[in-house]
């Protein structure tokens, strides 16, 4: 497996990650122990998880069940931000909710230190110097080692970059956000203002949620057990006329160079500028085997420049 210098930071991370999203919801602690202990086999050292994965703390927890003295093999990911409650109070990025985050995802992940604690998505109600400072208190703690942002648009990107320049903060050193060959909006701005302050990107739904996968067929209904089968509204979102178009010109770019959709859909990231790790999630170890070597295809500027061409023809 590859390794990758995320932003510019010291932090070194597998170019497939692993998302771990369905750990405590879809997948339970057992079949989680599964597909953490594969990845490690695999040489995936980069797990992504959040304190709201598994239905509001459950992910965390069953990584904190699983890592035990693997935990050193890590690099270990996680969020704060989105809403942790009912009433909808316990979320945001004040410094009183972070510090109690920070300390509530360490319990449940059982480790004195996260690798990259990220913002879930911007808090317009907090000023950004406050969230640095607080997150620059927990670098300095030793409770976190680098931090990054997920979900914000490029100029508040670029306003943290600036505030934490111009107070001596510890700035962020990646951006976690949606990209794939469905979906390439972050382009246009985001990406640019990344590549200007040395920030990593962490792509995640890298594969649109499935749709990438070649698993699925126009006018055909998804597999029983498929995410699309029981999440109508991502599937109403994904399936659109426009993306199965994409796809099937994508089939065949693919065919004709022996190849399959979920290689193209990793390497096509794997290829572009700045991207650290590929978030993939997996609820079973087989699919990590088949994420783990899909970023292997060495795609030329000929193929990419193909593929623009496929992916934002009208």
């Amino acid at each position: 497996m590859k390794l990758r210098n995320l932003g510019q930071s010291g932090l070194q991370v597998s170019l497939v990650g692993l998302g771990c999203n369905n750990f405590g919801g879809r997948t339970d602690l057992e079949g989680s122990r599964k597909v953490v202990h594969k990845a490690l086999d695999l040489g995936i050292n980069f797990f992504d998880t959040a304190d709201t994965y598994g239905d509001r703390g459950g992910s965390e927890t069953c990584l904190g069940e699983i890592m035990g003295a693997r935990r050193k093999d890590i690099v270990l990911a996680s969020k704060c931000g989105m809403v942790m409650d009912d009433a909808g109070k316990l979320k945001g990025a004040s410094r009183r909710y972070i510090m109690s985050a920070v300390e509530a995802s360490l319990r449940r992940l059982k480790t004195d230190w996260l690798d990259l604690y990220q913002i879930h998505r911007f808090d317009p109600l907090t000023p950004i110097e406050e969230t640095l400072r607080t997150l620059d208190d927990l670098v300095r703690q030793g409770k976190v080692r680098y931090i990054g942002c997920s979900n914000f648009p490029a100029w508040r990107v670029v306003e943290a970059q600036w505030t934490a320049r111009h107070h001596n903060l510890n700035a962020f050193v990646s951006c976690q956000d949606h990209y794939n060959l469905l979906t390439r909006g972050i382009e246009q701005d985001l990406v640019p203002a990344m590549e200007t302050y040395g920030l990593s990107l962490l792509p995640f739904f890298p594969l649109a949620s499935g749709l990438l996968t070649g698993k699925y067929q126009r006018n055909v209904p998804p597999p029983r057990d498929a995410r699309l089968a029981y999440t109508k509204a991502m599937a109403d979102r994904v399936m659109t006329d426009a993306n199965w178009s994409i796809v099937a010109r994508l089939e065949q770019f693919c065919a004709a160079r022996g190849h399959s959709m979920l290689e193209l859909a990793f390497s096509w990231l794997a290829a572009k500028q700045g991207v650290a790790s590929v978030i993939a999630g997996a609820t079973r170890a087989e699919q990590l085997e088949q994420n783990a070597s899909a970023a292997d295809w060495a795609l030329t500027r000929e193929d990419m420049l193909e593929i623009d061409k496929l992916t934002i023809a009208s």
